[in-house]
């Protein structure tokens, strides 16, 4: 078989006796992998929409102190204008981007909405159940003879 001039065979050489309900290289388990991909996205889904994030005033160093965390990342920016291939430019721009990537993070709150217990643990098994049956779908299945 060839794609674009390229021969597959020597690409995938273990695929010619496989058909599609192979998941993960082992036979069998695309009903569990299916069924366990969209448990495990309702799941998800579910307990994502029971969280609310909100962010507060940066204050990483004290009050209003983003511009102090801008300062790295700026300076990094100018000596990598003036010389691209500077690696103090490189740190000071990468260490820069992780300060305020730190400082976004570090002033969020994230909040459970309450929820009953029936519907807590709906969400909770829905997500854990449906990563159990992908997991299960990658091991190998005995086909029926």
């Amino acid at each position: 078989m060839d794609f674009l001039g390229v021969s597959l065979s020597g690409i995938l050489p273990r695929m010619d006796n496989r058909s599609m309900s192979d998941v993960g290289g082992t036979p069998g388990g695309l009903g569990e992998f299916v069924l366990g991909f969209i448990m495990t996205c309702v799941g998800g889904y579910l307990l994502s929409n029971q969280v609310t994030v909100m962010g507060s005033y940066w204050s990483f160093w004290g009050a209003n102190s983003f511009g102090v965390t801008l300062i790295p990342l700026l300076l990094g920016v100018a000596i990598l204008f003036f010389n691209g291939r500077s690696m103090i430019g490189w740190v000071l721009t990468a260490a820069g981007a992780l300060f305020i990537l730190a400082g976004v993070i570090a002033n969020m709150h994230i909040y459970f909405q309450p929820a009953t217990l029936f519907h807590t643990l709906v969400m909770l098994i829905l997500l854990v159940g449906g990563l159990g049956l992908i997991a299960r779908s990658m091991r190998s299945h005995n086909r029926a003879a």
